[in-house]
């Protein structure tokens, strides 16, 4: 058994991990880079191998940062089936669609201002090869198992997102497990990750590596904040990932006005196709989720779920006091970018970034106290109050890796933490190394490792 890291080997984007095993060849992820422009070039970058030697695509979970490069392998000659859980499946419609679509408009705008260094700027993918991906996907339904050639392949769902799967392997009398990335076992929405108890070889994530969730009530600062913004005629800005993030914020914002910590007739609005789109699926799969089925039905009761563009643009400029959820979460693309540039250069508006902002976004920038963005070409004030709640995040902390990594019966033979910032993966490591003795190693962007 061998495995190459394609990608979230030295950055916590770009989840693509290629193990070979029994003849076949199969990819763990195919993610996005995201964040610094080094990382992004990455994505123009042709892989190591020919896409048309891949075998399958098993799919942990749906964010960008796992699948968003798929339509690219399509595109380039992969023709093998696509594996995941059916929730997965349905997320990933609705986030690959989404992801071409704003990589169309963001080139068309760049095309017609002017303001890109290509000429002309064009998309990493379109709409049409993003729904030719589709067809290749396989659902993996729970219980059951897929199998290539003479690997076989399992998925365990470990919360963290609607369908998300951590992935084992088994092919030349090993056994890896990939966590893909793993949930907290205080979810407001999912349950807590399921745990493996066997595992030669590990690849682990990292994201919170090197932090501890705050222990703070994220109802209650947020219904702070909420309540400080309004009392000064300002509104919120919630830059949320469509999938996930924002049903979890619907949920906290139902549950304030429930309890009368925010003002009953003060709007809510969720601006983002792709969030309305995932918000049904979470109905749909409302079965999977850790909430009872009356409050999964009720996240968007009085919410003014935003139908059009022309819809968006007058309530972007609408001077009333009001809360807004609108993608993305890390201000790097989509519908948010439009309010940011109405309300960022206005002291009585407040930002609040619910979650991990990647190094080189937009988000980070912001939350770092930068003076101003480029949005659009041009560069736009910031002089709205700007937080970050952390305590929204869908990820285990270190704590929690840990926790579960206690579910493995023995050590893995190796273990290899990807998916993490360079400080994080090294932290993790050096965590797993001390207080579990297990042999750990974090692998360098496109190296290879034979397992045997």
């Amino acid at each position: 058994m061998k495995i190459t890291f394609l990608g979230a080997a030295d950055t916590v984007t770009g989840s693509k991990h290629l193990v070979e095993a029994e003849g076949v060849q199969v990819l763990l992820d195919c993610g996005l880079f995201q964040g610094f422009k080094t990382l992004r070039e990455r994505n123009w970058a042709p892989l190591s191998m020919p896409p048309s030697d891949i075998d399958a695509v098993v799919l942990s979970h749906a964010h960008l940062d796992h699948s968003g490069w798929l339509p690219v392998l399509v595109n380039q000659g992969f023709r093998g089936p696509i594996y995941a859980s059916p929730a997965t499946r349905d997320l990933a419609e609705v986030l690959l669609l989404d992801s071409a679509h704003l990589q169309e408009e963001d080139a068309r705008r760049a095309n017609r201002g002017g303001w890109s260094r290509h000429h002309p700027a064009r998309p990493l993918y379109d709409t049409a090869q993003a729904r030719r991906t589709m067809a290749r996907f396989v659902t993996v339904p729970a219980g059951k198992r897929a199998q290539v050639g003479r690997v076989k392949i399992d998925l365990t769902p470990v919360g963290h997102l609607l369908g998300a799967s951590a992935v084992t392997l088994q092919g030349d009398g090993r056994t890896l497990v990939f966590s893909g990335d793993l949930g907290r076992d205080d979810d407001l929405l999912m349950p807590a990750p399921k745990r493996i108890a066997q595992a030669d070889v590990l690849l682990i994530e990292s994201t919170y590596g090197d932090r501890l969730h705050p222990h703070e009530d994220v109802a209650e600062r947020l219904g702070a904040i909420i309540r400080h913004t309004v009392h000064r005629g300002g509104s919120v800005l919630l830059p949320s990932f469509a999938v996930g993030r924002a049903q979890a914020l619907l949920l906290v914002l139902q549950r304030l006005r429930s309890a009368g910590a925010i003002p009953e007739d003060l709007p809510i609005v969720l601006d983002s196709p792709m969030a309305r789109a995932a918000t049904e699926l979470y109905l749909r799969h409302r079965k999977l989720l850790r909430i009872k089925p009356g409050e999964a039905e009720s996240l968007t009761d009085g919410v003014t779920v935003v139908e059009n563009a022309q819809q968006s643009m007058r309530l972007t400029h609408s001077r009333w006091p009001k809360v807004v959820i609108a993608a993305s979460g890390m201000a790097t693309g989509g519908r948010v970018l439009h309010y940011l540039k109405a309300m960022a250069p206005n002291p009585r508006h407040h930002i609040v970034f619910p979650g991990f902002q990647v190094a080189g976004t937009r988000g980070a920038h912001m939350v770092a106290g930068a003076h101003d963005v480029k949005i659009h070409g041009e560069y736009v004030a910031i002089k709205a109050e700007v937080s970050q709640i952390e305590g929204l995040s869908a990820h285990a902390d270190s704590d929690g890796i840990l926790r579960w990594l206690g579910g493995l019966r023995a050590p893995p033979k190796m273990t290899y933490v990807v998916h993490g910032e360079p400080q994080a993966a090294d932290a993790l490591r050096l965590r797993i190394r001390d207080q579990l003795g297990w042999e750990t190693h974090v692998p360098e962007h496109r190296a290879g490792f034979d397992v045997d």
